[in-house]
């Protein structure tokens, strides 16, 4: 109930326990609309399991959320979880739904509602699984589509703070079956820090430094599942092709330890993993320099890694390969 409550904003209408949140909509905004979402983490949840730690993953489900409706131009409003045990422990709840608040507050978003099951015989203690689900808002004359990129544009992109919230599956093998490391071993370069804390480091939300320079932005990707390739796509119109400068960052070094490690290629590894991109920002060239200025303010890297061009739609991923 405390931890709910933290989360409680301006719109927030009801008290806790009740079988539905209420919120409303904020007065300033004239035209609403009103931008949904709902996702999970992934097997993201199994490194929480294995290493104990499970105030983190509901951190990740909340920013993951706020950035899918942040391309979108829009800011949250609330915000509901699911939680589903075998067997329910109630430490481990109130450790995730900690996360989930941590979020919330974090993103200026109310945590109205939600669901936590207990489901023996579908899942095996301990393990459990995690979704979310968000509700922003955006003006109707200032939704960020698509359609608003242009040929020529500078593409920007926000470095990441990790894995983020996809790529576990291969991540999690290559770390048990060719590594051969546990959770609580060190993690080879990470400046003794161990497996759990690289692979539990939380996605990062871009609110904070995009919704200041939201009216320079022309198209915006969430990189999650599918990375740059399978992400960038969705930001294209029909007639513009995305040029990827690989050579215009050095992939962290995590990465770096996981292609090594299990012999993955270049392709696979832009497929799965985010490759220290978490965000990309499709803009012309003033509007470039606000967005790095804004992320440098918030300690994030920003810099040009790219360019949009005349075509039909594809992402192009130069051939100079990766630093």
């Amino acid at each position: 109930k405390a931890l709910v409550e933290s989360t409680f904003t301006a719109g927030t209408r009801g008290a806790f326990g009740g079988f539905g949140g209420l919120f409303r909509v904020p007065p300033e905004l004239t035209a609403p609309l009103l931008v949904s979402s709902a996702d999970g983490v992934g097997t993201k949840i199994k490194v929480a399991i294995e290493s104990g730690r499970h105030d983190t993953v509901g951190h990740d489900l909340v920013n993951h959320c706020v950035n899918d409706i942040l391309v979108q131009g829009a800011v949250p409003l609330f915000f509901l979880d699911y939680v589903a045990f075998g067997k329910l422990v109630p430490e481990t709840v109130e450790s995730i739904v900690r996360g989930v608040a941590a979020g919330c507050r974090e993103n200026g978003c109310a945590l109205v509602g939600g669901e936590t099951a207990e489901m023996p015989g579908l899942y095996t203690p301990p393990d459990y699984d995690l979704a979310g689900f968000i509700v922003g808002a955006v003006e109707e004359g200032k939704v960020i589509s698509r359609e608003g990129a242009r040929d020529g544009d500078l593409l920007v992109a926000l470095a990441s703070s990790g894995l983020h919230t996809n790529g576990y599956s291969l991540a999690r093998a290559i770390v048990r079956d060719r590594l051969k490391l546990a959770p609580h071993d060190a993690f080879p370069g990470a400046a003794g820090k161990s497996v759990a804390d690289v692979l539990l480091a939380v996605h990062r939300s871009y609110l904070a430094v995009l919704k200041p320079v939201l009216a320079h932005v022309h198209a915006m990707a969430h990189i999650t599942g599918g990375g740059i390739p399978g992400n960038l796509d969705r930001a294209l119109p029909p007639l513009l092709d995305a040029r990827v400068d690989m050579a215009s960052w050095d992939v962290p070094a995590v990465f770096r330890v996981l292609q090594e490690a299990g012999g993955v290629a270049d392709a696979e590894m832009f497929r799965a993993f985010n490759m220290g991109v978490g965000m990309i920002v499709a803009t012309d060239e003033r509007g470039a320099e606000a967005v790095c200025a804004s992320a440098a303010k918030g300690d994030i890297a920003a810099w040009q890694v790219g360019t949009l061009v005349k075509g039909n739609g594809r992402v192009i991923l130069n051939s100079g390969g990766a630093k």
